[in-house]
């Protein structure tokens, strides 16, 4: 079995979203969208990996794969839970009503149908895909909640008296929604009430994820065409604050919302609690092209959610962040899981890696990838966190294809897909840096 070390990437082809992340029986378990045969998106699959640390993964078979007339075009994204030593699957099943001649992994005009269904397993590792899927929520017909196509992407949790489930879609008149459903048993399902978004905040709503912190309830979610300005990806991970009431499944939004990362690449971000009781967070970071033509998708280092003073923080998380324990002097010394830098930044000053620049220009930390990023000027090359009110700490991931900047100890992070970065470190910094990787 292929094993990755921090950031887990596809084993080949083609990866995105996470889905069904949690720990069970003493592992982490991490389940993503999978198109195994092209570096490519195409029909959806599961794949799998589990970790004991978070920190190595090992992928294992492919978990599930379309079986059934509700999900003869795809697996889309879902959630994980456990319920009496059972790990229980909740995932969109996609219906195409005509797939494209030419490439059967394509919907002519978005003709399809989404449903929800479940599949569960004694062990986390074996599924009965052709046997054990159950339809938990069908395809949505005239004058139901939510949009026939647009229906998705189930996150299930347990609250104080019920199982819940969360799933996006649209309204009519082109907003986001959330669909809210209660249920006593994992099995029979009953919609309970909608909350929908404004006007500009998406018209789609992806990818949703609520849960409780210490500092309350947070929503995760992914709008789509949420941004506005030309470039690629205009579907963005954001959050926000929230309070939802279960036994009305009343959520009420806050004003103002934040990036889940002001990289811009992040994307479809699910959470999990790890076996210490920390809301831990994982994304997608999209890729424009494959590496080396032969795989596309990377997952984000591990995050500790948190929120303090009503602001949502992204921290590395701790089993990441104390394994990079090496001092070493330069990045050739790295292991070839990468390695952090970790400095402060006066205004003006600046750092290089291999062709990709941080600087800081008053309250603001800037970051500009045009070197190494090939010809896709289709996309966004600069970058730029909010204001800061914490300081100008850095600790700073490079891996060869993705670069994690958490400022503040993740007050903001900014985040980005690189290609091709050449050479080491270019430094204009007064107060100099340190570097670590893993240990031997």
């Amino acid at each position: 079995m292929k094993r990755d070390k921090i950031h887990l990437k596809a084993p080949g082809n083609w990866i995105n979203d996470p889905n069904g992340f949690i720990y069970y029986k003493g592992r982490y378990h991490m389940f993503y969208q999978r198109f195994p045969y092209a570096p490519v998106w195409g029909t959806m699959h599961w794949g799998h990996a589990v970790s004991t640390d978070l920190i190595h993964w090992e992928h294992q078979e492919i978990a599930l794969f379309p079986t059934k007339y509700e999900d003869q075009n795809g697996c889309f994204s879902g959630s994980a839970v456990e319920c009496e030593g059972r790990m229980y699957l909740y995932y969109t099943g996609i219906h195409y009503h005509q797939a494209d001649r030419d490439n059967i992994h394509f919907c002519p005009d978005d003709e399809y149908e989404a449903s929800q269904l479940m599949i569960s397993s004694g062990d986390g590792f074996s599924f009965d895909n052709f046997q054990g899927k159950t339809v938990v929520i069908p395809s949505m017909g005239e004058g139901a909640p939510g949009d026939r196509t647009d229906t998705r992407d189930p996150k299930v949790w347990r609250g104080k008296e019920a199982w819940y489930m969360v799933l996006g879609t649209k309204t009519g008149d082109g907003r986001g929604r959330l669909l809210f459903y209660k249920s006593p048993d994992l099995q029979d399902w009953t919609y309970v009430n909608s909350a929908d978004g404004n006007r500009g905040l998406g018209d789609m709503w992806e990818c949703p994820d609520y849960f409780e912190t210490d500092g309350g309830g947070v929503l995760l979610f992914s709008p789509m065409r949420i941004m506005r300005d030309g470039k690629k990806d205009a579907s963005q991970n954001i959050c926000m604050r929230v309070d939802f009431e279960e036994e009305t499944c009343t959520m009420r939004f806050s004003d103002a919302y934040q990036f889940v990362d002001y990289g811009m690449d992040l994307y479809a971000a699910q959470t999990t609690v790890d076996a210490e009781g920390r809301r831990v967070m994982i994304g997608w970071m999209r890729m424009p092209e494959a590496v080396d033509g032969k795989w596309s998708g990377i997952f984000s280092i591990p995050r500790v959610v948190e929120v303090k003073d009503g602001h949502i923080y992204f921290r590395v998380h701790p089993y990441a962040d104390n394994i990079f324990s090496r001092k070493i002097d330069s990045p050739e010394e790295a292991d070839d899981a990468g390695y952090k830098i970790s400095l402060d930044m006066e205004d003006t000053e600046s750092v290089g890696i291999g062709g990709y620049w941080i600087f800081r220009r008053g309250c603001h930390i800037f970051a500009d990838r045009s070197n190494v990023f090939g010809a896709h000027t289709d996309y966004r090359m600069q970058f730029m966190t909010p204001e800061l009110r914490e300081g100008y700490h850095l600790d700073i991931y490079v891996d060869r294809n993705l670069i994690e900047i958490f400022v503040n100890q993740g007050e903001y992070v900014l985040s980005n897909v690189v290609y091709d970065l050449a050479g080491g470190i270019q430094a204009d910094l007064a107060g100099g840096y340190e570097i670590y990787t893993m240990e031997a």
